[in-house]
């Protein structure tokens, strides 16, 4: 996880990780909550490191649903962690389909591969730097 932090804090993002602070450690999961609904609630934009055990979390889909109804799902974004290049299927279950991926590539007519977040039902990308800051 450590390399997905650095990604977006190059691109301009500042990271929070529920996993990291050391405040949710000692609450209950009714004060978890609290806490997780106001940080959802003040944050521009919401992404999620999705990895195939995504399916097995219990906060996930809830954070998930928050966020979509505080920022809108425009604003909300997986950043996936696939186990192969190819094995991307899984992204597009459930409500995982329904938001733009993080991935590297190409926008047509450019030269380099940058970060980018790809919405992959109209298959349109914007520049990861450039969605962080709209």
């Amino acid at each position: 996880m450590p390399g997905v932090v650095r990604i977006l804090e190059n691109h301009g993002a500042t990271v929070y990780l529920d996993k990291k602070d050391s405040t949710l450690l000692s609450k209950r999961p009714r004060e978890i909550a609290i806490v997780l609904r106001e940080r959802i609630s003040s944050c521009k934009k919401f992404i999620v490191f999705a990895s195939i055990n995504i399916k097995d979390s219990k906060w996930v889909p809830w954070e998930l649903g928050l966020a979509d109804g505080y920022k809108k799902p425009r604003n909300v974004c997986l950043f996936p962690a696939p186990d192969s290049k190819s094995e991307y299927k899984w992204t597009e279950q459930e409500y995982l389909g329904i938001y733009d991926r993080i991935v590297w590539g190409k926008i047509e007519g450019e030269a380099k591969d940058r970060w980018l977040v790809w919405n992959h039902v109209d298959n349109t990308a914007v520049g990861l730097a450039d969605w962080l800051d709209r």
